[in-house]
C-alpha cells in the first residue's frame, strides 16, 4: 500500500507540472504558433522542392513524397529534443528550479514531466504541418500505416535523450551553455541520412552514422516509401541504440543534478 501511495503521489506531481507547462503554452499564443511554425515552414519548403524533383529526377519519382516525409520525422527529432532543452531553460530564465525544488517534486519527475510536454509540443506541431500538407500537396504521411509509428517513437526517444544531455550540460555548466540546445541536434544531421542514403557519406563516417539511431529510422522510411517494405532490422538496431542513447541522457542528467543542489548551484541559476 504504501508503495502504490508514493507512486501515486509521484504520479500526481507530474500531472502538476504537465498541467503547469499547459497552462504556460494555452496562455501565449506566440508559443502556440512557434510550435507549428517551424514544421510548416519546412514542410511547404520541402514539398514545393519535392514537386520540382518528381519531375526531375527517376529516382524520386519512385517515392512522391519522399522529400516531405523526410522533413516532417526530422523535425520530430528538432521538436523532441527543444521540448526538453526549452522549457526547463524557462525555469532558469524565471529563476524557479529553487521553488520547485523545495517542493517535493523529485528529479526523475522533473524528467517525466520534461518528457511528457515534449510529446505533446511535438505532436502538435508535426500535427499541424502534416495537415498542412494532405491540403496543400495531396500528400499524407499517415499513408505509411504503423511503420510511421515505429520511426516516430524513435525520433522522440532520441530527441528526448539528447534533449536530457543538454540539460545536463546546462546544469553543470551555466545558462552559457544554452546555445548547444541549438547547435548540438544539427550535428547530427549530416550524418542521419535524413535526404539521402547512408551510402553516400564517405566510407569511414558509415560506421558513425549507422550509431545513431536517427540513420536506421530514415534508411526505413526510404525503404518503406519506395519498396513497400518495413526494413525490421533498422527498427530493432535503432530501438536498441535508443536504449543506450537514453541511459546516458538519464545518467548525465542526474549526475549534473546531483552536483547541481550538492553545490546549491539550483538557487543560482537564471538570466
Amino acid at each position: 500500500m504504501r508503495m502504490l501511495a508514493a507512486i501515486g503521489a509521484s504520479l500526481n506531481r507530474i500531472l502538476a507540472m504537465v498541467a503547469r507547462y499547459r497552462y504556460l503554452m494555452l496562455a501565449s499564443w506566440p508559443r502556440l504558433i512557434e510550435l507549428a511554425y517551424w514544421p510548416t515552414v519546412q514542410m511547404v519548403l520541402w514539398g514545393l522542392i519535392n514537386r520540382f524533383l518528381v519531375g526531375q529526377s527517376e529516382w524520386m519519382a519512385q517515392a512522391a513524397g519522399l522529400l516531405i516525409a523526410a522533413a516532417l520525422l526530422w523535425d520530430v527529432l528538432f521538436r523532441a529534443q527543444l521540448g526538453v532543452s526549452i522549457v526547463f531553460f524557462e525555469e532558469m530564465y524565471s529563476r524557479n528550479l529553487g521553488n520547485l525544488f523545495v517542493s517535493p517534486l523529485r528529479p526523475h519527475e522533473l524528467a517525466l514531466s520534461l518528457l511528457t510536454v515534449s510529446f505533446l509540443r511535438t505532436a502538435f506541431g508535426i500535427g499541424v504541418a502534416a495537415g498542412l500538407a494532405i491540403l496543400l500537396y495531396h500528400y499524407s504521411i499517415f499513408d505509411m500505416g504503423l511503420p510511421l509509428v515505429a520511426f516516430f517513437v524513435n525520433l522522440m526517444v532520441m530527441g528526448w535523450a539528447i534533449g536530457l544531455m543538454v540539460v545536463a550540460l546546462v546544469l553543470r555548466y551555466g545558462l552559457g551553455a544554452e546555445s548547444l540546445a541549438w547547435a548540438i541536434i544539427f550535428a547530427f544531421a549530416p550524418l542521419s541520412g535524413i535526404y539521402y542514403p547512408i551510402s553516400v557519406l564517405p566510407e569511414w563516417l558509415q560506421p558513425i552514422a549507422w550509431a545513431l539511431p536517427s540513420s536506421h529510422v530514415f534508411e526505413g522510411m526510404r525503404a518503406v516509401l519506395r519498396d513497400q517494405v518495413f526494413p525490421m532490422e533498422h527498427f530493432i538496431s535503432a530501438a536498441w541504440l535508443n536504449l543506450v542513447y537514453l541511459g546516458v541522457g538519464l545518467g548525465l542528467y542526474a549526475f549534473a543534478f546531483h552536483i547541481a543542489r550538492k553545490r546549491g548551484l539550483l538557487l543560482q541559476m537564471g538570466e
